[in-house]
């Protein structure tokens, strides 16, 4: 008992020195201290955090506009060159008018013939190309989606169904061109 009387005596005597407030002090300094570089060391890995995000961000959003560019850039290139194939294929047929007229003594049989060999180039080149013809038999029943009926006529044969063809029609992958001029029965 003698030895904790003599601590309290000792805690008494500095407190009344001043001694005893400044180690409580001190202990509540050095657990402020620590929290306080607890909460620095958390907020600095919140900055390093936010800044590896904001710099993910950022190539995110590079790469993205360097996609939509590229995407832009191909569209523009397939717009511009979209008719290459086709262009291509018409020339074996433009040099064939041009023979045809550098003739000099042209023929009706040469004519006929050279018009017979440029029609079958422009066929291959529009086949070629899925260019396709439209040209419905006669008898055949109306198809809104291929045919335009320009006129009705009194005939033989069902009720809306192909006469005559005005003009054929075409389609270009299977998307309707122009349609086929028709008439049609009443």
């Amino acid at each position: 008992m003698q030895d904790d009387e003599k601590q309290v005596a000792a805690d008494a005597v500095d407190q009344v020195d001043g001694k005893g407030d400044n180690k409580a002090a001190t202990r509540n300094e050095t657990q402020e201290v620590s929290a306080e570089d607890g909460l620095m060391q958390q907020l600095k890995a919140a900055e390093a955090k936010a800044a590896e995000m904001q710099d993910a961000f950022l190539r995110a959003k590079a790469e993205m506009e360097n996609v939509r560019r590229r995407a832009q850039e191909d569209v523009t290139r397939a717009h511009k060159f979209a008719v290459e194939n086709f262009a291509e294929s018409l020339l074996a047929v433009k040099d064939s008018l041009e023979m045809a007229l550098n003739i000099q003594t042209p023929s009706i049989e040469s004519l006929k013939e050279g018009v017979d060999m440029t029609l079958k180039q422009l066929t291959a080149a529009f086949e070629k190309n899925k260019l396709l013809e439209i040209s419905p038999a006669v008898g055949e029943k109306l198809d809104p989606m291929k045919h335009q009926a320009v006129s009705a006529v009194p005939a033989e044969q069902e009720a809306n169904t192909v006469v005559a063809v005005l003009q054929k029609g075409y389609t270009i992958s299977d998307r309707l061109l122009r349609p086929a001029l028709v008439t049609v029965a009443q």
